[in-house]
């Protein structure tokens, strides 16, 4: 049985296909996990909504408390990594990870940076050791067979490596990068642009991803089976 963990990372609570300035990224998400559990109604879904609850940012406590290895943390130090432990366990349990990450000013919004943060953990998804021949740092996911899906949009368009800006888009290059450091490196995309425009174009791009959502879903699927 595959486990999907759906994430949704938009300050936009609706979807854009349910009400007026609802969220792109929450719409193309919920288009792939409806398809997918179509097909494969035995899936175990995961949500997160970090856009609407998102999780708290790293502080130094954290820091300490995460490189202190676990047999001899302090009751404060495992409270402070309570709610990192539990995204932790939800992406080492998913097989498939379906993230909706809009683009805000080039980047991922803050609140997914918050989450990227409490699930890129030593000694939980990436190990170190300073005496380790050659790379001190290695993934601990690699090799699990996980897969990535990031659905985002941009107001503006041009976003695809070597369009006009191509150099300015920081999201799905960040998501790859974190994920592929804890080992999650089969990674797939779709993209809406054109919403500051809404107009004809941003209706084509919304039919044109959607139609990428269907293609990923089909694909995998296959993959899968």
């Amino acid at each position: 049985m595959t486990t999907l963990l759906h994430i949704d990372s938009s300050a936009r609570y609706g979807s854009s296909d349910e009400i007026p300035h609802g969220s792109h990224t929450r719409r193309l998400t919920s288009r792939f996990v409806q398809q997918w559990i179509a097909l494969h109604p035995e899936t175990k879904v995961l949500y997160r909504d970090v856009g609407q609850e998102a999780p708290p940012p790293v502080t130094g406590k954290w820091i300490h408390a995460a490189f202190t290895p676990e047999h001899v943390r302090e009751d404060w130090m495992r409270e402070e990594l309570r709610m990192s432990d539990i995204l932790v366990d939800e992406v080492i349990r998913a097989d498939l990870i379906v993230a909706g990450v809009p683009m805000y000013n080039f980047g991922p919004p803050a609140q997914f940076k918050a989450y990227v943060d409490n699930i890129v953990r030593v000694g939980r998804t990436f190990g170190f050791d300073r005496s380790r021949n050659g790379e001190p740092y290695w993934p601990l996911l690699a090799g699990a067979g996980k897969r990535l899906v990031i659905l985002s949009s941009r107001g503006d368009y041009g976003y695809q490596p070597g369009s006009r800006l191509g150099n300015h888009n920081y999201v799905e290059r960040a998501v790859r990068t974190a994920f592929a450091y804890i080992g999650v490196t089969d990674v797939h995309e779709a993209a809406i642009e054109y919403d500051e425009f809404a107009d004809h174009r941003l209706a084509h791009s919304i039919k044109q991803a959607e139609a990428v959502v269907d293609d990923l879903v089909s694909m995998l699927v296959n993959r899968s089976t």
